[in-house]
């Protein structure tokens, strides 16, 4: 649903300052009812001029977010009424009156009475909606949010933002880079908000979802730093972290493995976020174990409540993709078909900045010789090349060597123009679409296990030779 603004909406946010307010008014009364019982009529009296500026200020918030027409405006009319006589009272007993305290204690009940009658009237009658913000940073990680944002779209009481963010190169020596806007990447259906006119301090959105976990510590990339996670919190009653990646699942009980999980954990979004959702309930538990291993033994609470298995979106969105569904550029097709009209074996080939970074020009003798084996057997297979979407970022910041050398295979291969170069924000199309994986291993081995198809990893080490 489309977000709303105006009037005849009350967000969450003010919905609690309401219920706060009444509370708060129920504990004046309480404190005037002492103050009378003890014929401290002054202060009694302050207190009560308390509760109708107060009282004012809710009706005035109902009447922006409601409307006149809200049923709990004549309420408050009548309680700032009692109010008003009850403060007359109380003057008139400090200048000499007689009102005694029998008079008093039905002003206090009437009060009470009043104030129980604003309450149910505000919970019975006012609107609540939450507002859910989406602030995703590369359009090809959104499949780790989508799902989540679908079901807020849909909730008749929820307003969902989904708000891209700009991200920056970094350059070798920490800088910011060259700055990157990725919010006209998105599906169609998605409607976009502009980053620079959403007001976070003014809107106080109820619930904020990142995929970003590293504020300041990504090495090759930053979001732009309002958006760290140590900063949003501040803005938010509930933020909340989704990995964009999907990890090989492992049992929580193999230590080894668990060690080598630390650098997905071990960061501030998991910190600074009030949830993480992950991808299982083991995950979950290796994400806790970790945490409680680094911050100590005292804080498994902490963790317990924090981390929670709900699965990924990621694997939401794998699985609802379906080929007829498919928007194929007209180039691709020239690729994906003989000249018969018959459809050719699709290979996805993906390659991983991690394998990148380890095998350095092993890994470029060994794109070379996929590439030459694939252009060999162009008639009857296609090949579908989608490289991490970092891995330029990652090899120019830090292998620029190395980065000139992929560079001219990244060319080589568009100029010839026998296979498909996939460097769109669309990673499932790229998984429908093909009959076979081939790569590096990478969480997008473990969207594709999902399909059942064939799944083969290369090895730096061997070449077509």
């Amino acid at each position: 649903m489309q977000a709303r603004t105006g009037q005849d909406v009350m967000r969450k946010l003010q919905y609690d300052q309401v219920m706060e307010s009444v509370g708060l008014l129920r504990q004046a009364h309480d404190e005037i009812r002492i103050l009378t019982e003890k014929k401290d009529y002054r202060p009694a009296a302050g207190l009560l001029a308390d509760c109708q500026e107060s009282a004012i200020a809710v009706g005035t918030l109902l009447e922006q977010t409601e409307g006149e027409s809200c049923p709990v405006i004549p309420l408050i009319e009548e309680y700032c009424e009692q109010i008003y006589r009850f403060h007359e009272e109380l003057t008139g007993e400090q200048t000499g009156g007689a009102a005694g305290q029998e008079t008093f204690r039905k002003m206090h009940k009437r009060l009470q009475q009043q104030l129980t009658a604003m309450e149910n009237a505000v919970r019975h009658s006012v609107t609540v909606r939450r507002e859910a913000v989406f602030l995703p940073y590369k359009a090809s990680m959104w499949d780790s949010l989508e799902s989540v944002w679908k079901a807020a779209d849909a909730d008749e009481a929820c307003d969902a933002y989904v708000i891209p963010i700009p991200y920056y190169d970094k350059n070798p020596d920490g800088s910011f880079g060259a700055m990157h806007y990725e919010g006209d990447q998105y599906p169609a259906y998605v409607p976009v908000t502009d980053w620079r006119g959403y007001d976070f301090a003014e809107r106080r959105p109820d619930v904020v979802f990142i995929h970003n976990p590293y504020d300041e510590f990504n090495y090759v990339t930053s979001v732009e730093p309002f958006y760290y996670a140590k900063n949003l919190k501040q803005y938010t009653a509930m933020l909340v972290y989704i990995p964009y990646f999907v990890l090989d699942e492992i049992s929580p009980d193999n230590t080894e493995a668990v060690k080598g999980m630390e650098h997905f954990v071990t960061v501030p979004g998991v910190f600074h976020a009030d949830r993480v959702i992950v991808q299982s309930e083991d995950m979950r538990r290796i994400y806790i174990n970790v945490l409680v291993e680094t911050f100590g033994r005292e804080t498994r609470d902490v963790w317990e409540k924090k981390i929670l298995g709900l699965g990924s979106p990621k694997l939401d969105r794998a699985g609802s993709t379906k080929k007829e569904d498919l928007d194929i550029p007209e180039t691709w097709e020239k690729i994906l078909y003989k000249p018969d009209g018959s459809r050719k074996k699709v290979v996805f080939y993906n390659n991983s900045v991690s394998a990148l970074l380890q095998h350095d020009e092993k890994m470029i003798g060994k794109m070379k010789s996929v590439f030459a084996v694939f252009q060999e057997y162009r008639d009857t297979t296609a090949l579908l090349w989608r490289p991490h979407p970092l891995i330029e970022a990652t090899i120019s910041s830090m292998r620029p060597g190395l980065w000139e050398e992929y560079r001219k295979i990244r060319d080589d291969y568009l100029e010839a123009g026998w296979g498909i170069y996939d460097d769109t924000a669309d990673l499932d199309r790229a998984i429908v679409l093909s009959d076979a994986y081939y790569g590096d291993p990478s969480s997008v081995v473990q969207l594709y296990k999902k399909t059942g198809k064939p799944i083969m990893i290369q090895n730096a080490e061997v070449t077509g030779d």
